[in-house]
């Protein structure tokens, strides 16, 4: 790969740390399926006019999607996407084989890693270390610092509070030790109400967390798909957004036309706030990220 693409991509962190304009960023995953490839393509293909400033791929632990996380970045580096961001987390690997991936990350040319102590193994509760692994978000940051200084490390952030936390303040506590470990910006967990994301952020000044937050969306494609997830990671449902994929019944476009036009209104006002920018979890679908398009056009139109 690194001999196809020689390029060597640009640390984030002095964009990020600009104010001019906010960022637009997307995040795709490594399908499993051939329908789910078909489908990636036809979205890298589609979207690559919207000229995201940078793109991140989630990370498959243990091998079960680990290879096809550098396929698809090799992907979206074909089709000139770029900076392009690689997950990294602790599950399934000693330090000595991070070590490796993160020799591989920068052997051919990222400069940037989203880095995540991530979740439990399917069909586990609970996390634990692998055998001389590591136990934490914080302590993978200080390895990829120690292994590469000049890497740009993101990291989670948590609006409406981490699942496991024991509380809001050792919660961020612990963001905050990792950012003094080196991480260079935070990326929320998805947020459907955008009051959380402000409150989030003042709590993130007044313990001294000063790098830029970049509010993750998530565009709801139907009331089903968006309870599930935030039953999973704790987000609050608003009623409003319920009624409105109530409303859209079984008809699957008007549902996801409604969690885009919800999701176009909090970029409105995020944008109108001055955040530094945008990431769209869009599930490796094209409608989802025009959300953002539809966003800047209107808030153009309303100046």
């Amino acid at each position: 790969m690194s001999q196809e693409f020689p390029c060597i991509d640009l640390p984030l962190r002095d964009r990020l740390a600009a104010t001019d304009r906010p960022l637009l960023s997307y995040e795709f995953f490594p399908p499993k399926s051939e329908a789910g490839m078909l489908a990636l393509q036809e979205a890298v293909e589609g979207l690559v006019h919207t000229h995201p400033d940078f793109v991140t791929v989630t990370y498959g632990a243990g091998g079960s999607t680990r290879n096809l996380t550098f396929e698809i970045a090799a992907l979206l580096r074909r089709f000139r996407y770029g900076p392009v961001m690689p997950h990294l987390t602790c599950v399934g690997s000693s330090r000595a084989e991070l070590d490796t991936i993160a020799d591989r990350i920068w052997e051919e040319g990222f400069r940037n890693i989203m880095t995540l102590r991530g979740d439990p193994p399917k069909g586990e509760t609970e996390f634990i270390p692998p055998a001389d692994g590591l136990a934490c978000a914080r302590d993978l940051v200080r390895l990829l610092k120690a292994r590469h200084p000049e890497f740009c490390l993101g990291v989670a952030g948590y609006p409406e509070g981490h699942p496991e936390a024991a509380s809001a303040q050792s919660e961020l506590d612990y963001l905050k030790s990792k950012i003094d470990e080196g991480a260079d910006f935070i990326t929320t967990q998805l947020f459907l109400e955008n009051d959380a994301y402000y409150r989030f952020v003042e709590r993130c000044q007044t313990a001294g967390i000063t790098v830029p937050i970049l509010p993750g969306l998530m565009p709801a494609l139907s009331l089903g798909q968006i309870r599930r997830i935030t039953t999973m990671c704790g987000a609050t449902l608003p009623p409003e957004l319920v009624k409105r994929l109530e409303h859209a019944g079984d008809h699957p476009d008007r549902a996801m036309s409604a969690g885009i036009l919800w999701c176009t209104e909090q970029i409105v006002d995020l944008l109108q706030q001055g955040v530094p920018g945008i990431h769209l979890y869009i599930l490796n679908q094209i409608r989802p990220a025009m959300s953002y398009q539809l966003a800047q056009t209107v808030l153009e139109m309303t100046r």
